[in-house]
């Protein structure tokens, strides 16, 4: 889509108002958006039952929004420190491929994809919330992060939520890159993709 060419629409407009263009051209770039999963897909709680299994909590807006970026062309990963077959699950009802969990150099894991999908790191974004997080957010072209991380950690993001990680602030994250790329405002000018209505839960 020509961005010389395009108009956005209103609801695009709203969202990237207060967004500096520089953040806005970073935005426009990415082709792989990574999130970690406790404290940004979930809001950092483990809990745990007699059986010693950790149960976490996901919510359906940020679910929704994931499942919108691969929608529109755009790969999502996930990257967690911790290992779980809860992560593994919900990964799947989304139809996430790239799942990749007990991961202590996240940077490493962010080149093998970026040579896996031939991208620049520039074209790749990353949201995270804690100092396992450093070397992937030092690495690629969109650092985003939530309120509840530390501030040496928020220092370092092009844009900070001003939703709590699991609360729907990696949703807020995705609207604004499909804002950036012309690509949210058809869904209110149109039915939405089959698939977003009838496939997998959100």
């Amino acid at each position: 889509m020509s961005q010389s060419t395009y108009i956005p629409h209103p609801v695009e407009s709203l969202l990237l108002a207060p967004i500096a263009a520089e953040t806005q051209e970073r935005l426009r770039k990415v082709r792989l958006m990574v999130f970690d999963v406790d404290g940004v897909l979930t809001d950092g709680r483990l809990f745990y039952n007699e059986d010693g299994e950790c149960l976490k909590a996901f919510h359906a807006l940020d679910g929704y929004g994931l499942r919108l970026l691969q929608e529109c062309g755009i790969t999502v990963a996930m990257i967690t420190g911790r290992q779980g077959t809860i992560v593994s699950r919900r990964a799947s009802e989304l139809g996430i491929n790239e799942v990749h969990q007990g991961i202590r150099d996240k940077a490493a894991v962010l080149q093998q994809l970026a040579q896996q999908y031939s991208l620049d790191m520039t074209q790749i974004g990353f949201m995270g919330d804690d100092l396992i997080d450093l070397s992937a957010m030092k690495r690629v072209g969109f650092v985003a992060s939530v309120p509840n991380a530390p501030q040496y950690i928020r220092q370092l993001a092009h844009w900070v939520s001003d939703i709590e990680g699991g609360y729907g602030a990696a949703r807020k994250c995705c609207d604004l890159i499909l804002a950036a790329q012309g690509r949210l405002g058809h869904y209110f000018t149109q039915s939405p993709p089959v698939s977003l209505i009838t496939g997998s839960p959100q």
